[in-house]
């Protein structure tokens, strides 16, 4: 087992191609020790060279309505009025917190997703 720290391109790649030749390793053994490390190793590098920065909160909605097969009518029950719902998800209007509050609770949106700051027009 020759584990080292990920820094480059080249030992991401290398990584990869070990991990790929032992990943049916079983645990408890040698190569199912190294299989974790380097599953840790290659998960920390992944992280840092490639974050996922959190979704707009509007389009965020837009999508778990969508997963839900939600109507704009059934967000204006959520979040008071009809009109409210088309401002909200047309950007013309901020979410409260109140909103954010439903929202979460109802279509289960994390609340650090619908707090973020988005622009209106």
């Amino acid at each position: 087992m020759d584990i080292k720290p990920i820094n480059t391109e080249k030992d991401y790649q290398q990584a990869l191609k070990r991990l790929q030749t032992i990943f049916d390793a079983k645990k408890g053994t040698k190569d199912g020790d190294e299989l974790e490390i380097l599953s840790i190793l290659i998960d920390s590098y992944e992280s840092k060279k490639f974050p996922i920065e959190m979704p707009d909160p509007i389009e965020a909605i837009k999508f778990r309505m969508e997963q839900m097969n939600m109507k704009p009518k059934e967000l204006a029950e959520i979040i008071g009025f009809k009109s409210r719902a088309s401002e909200i998800l047309n950007k013309k209007r901020k979410l409260t917190l109140d909103m954010i509050r439903k929202l979460s609770f109802t279509l289960h949106i994390p609340t650090d997703v619908l707090v973020q700051e988005y622009v209106t027009e």
